[in-house]
């Protein structure tokens, strides 16, 4: 099987972390020229009063043709409190948010200077808790159109042809304002559904 080709991304969604489940190899793109207004630096999470978007801010590059891998994250503002306490009032009523919230704190507490190392620790964590653990690499060069290409597919806004993701519903707490929300960031899964989250990952896609 064809290896999958992903970008790096804060917290992603779920689309991506069916590919992680599904395919044995995954290269995570560092070599790219960084883009922004993508899952890059973003996440959406099921809120109160609907999808809320939560937005790393970076550090404006030297050249538009910064490396992903070079990305640092700004150390203005106050955007790590901000988003845990995004995250506890739309997730402490869930399921498994008491289960979890003490791994990812830390990741709201301490300092990461390259936005890369940060989206990757998460990655891990997430990985190790839903029990997907694919082959992973990191691209050393950027190469264009190879197969199994979700780089730019699995975006916020126009995503891209996927016709092998059919995101399956499961519970949220807040289904009965908004109904289901699909493709949310995967503690959207992970808080509402624990463990069982993986059926979900499994059953969203067609076999590779």
């Amino acid at each position: 099987m064809a290896p999958v080709y992903l970008s790096s991304a804060y917290l992603a969604p779920v689309q991506y972390y069916c590919k992680l489940f599904h395919y044995a190899d995954v290269y995570i793109e560092t070599a790219e020229s960084y883009l922004k207004q993508t899952y890059r630096n973003r996440c959406l999470i099921a809120a109160s009063n609907g999808c809320l978007v939560l937005s790393i801010p970076v550090e404006k590059p030297a050249s538009l043709k910064c490396l992903t891998r070079d990305i640092r994250i700004s150390t203005h503002g106050n955007w790590r409190h901000q988003h845990w306490n995004a995250i506890l009032s739309a997730y402490n009523a869930t399921p498994f948010f008491e289960y979890y919230a003490d791994d990812f704190l830390p990741f709201y507490t301490k300092e990461h200077r390259f936005l890369l190392d940060f989206n990757e620790g998460l990655r891990e964590l997430v990985c190790g808790l839903l029990d997907v653990r694919p082959n992973l690499h990191y691209t050393r060069s950027y190469s264009p159109d190879l197969p199994n290409d979700f780089r730019e597919t699995i975006r916020p806004r126009h995503p891209g042809e996927d016709p092998s993701f059919h995101p399956r519903s499961y519970y949220q707490v807040f289904s009965d304002r908004f109904g289901f929300l699909p493709n949310l960031s995967i503690i959207d899964l992970l808080f509402n559904m624990g463990p069982e989250g993986v059926l979900i990952l499994r059953d969203s896609q067609t076999e590779v």
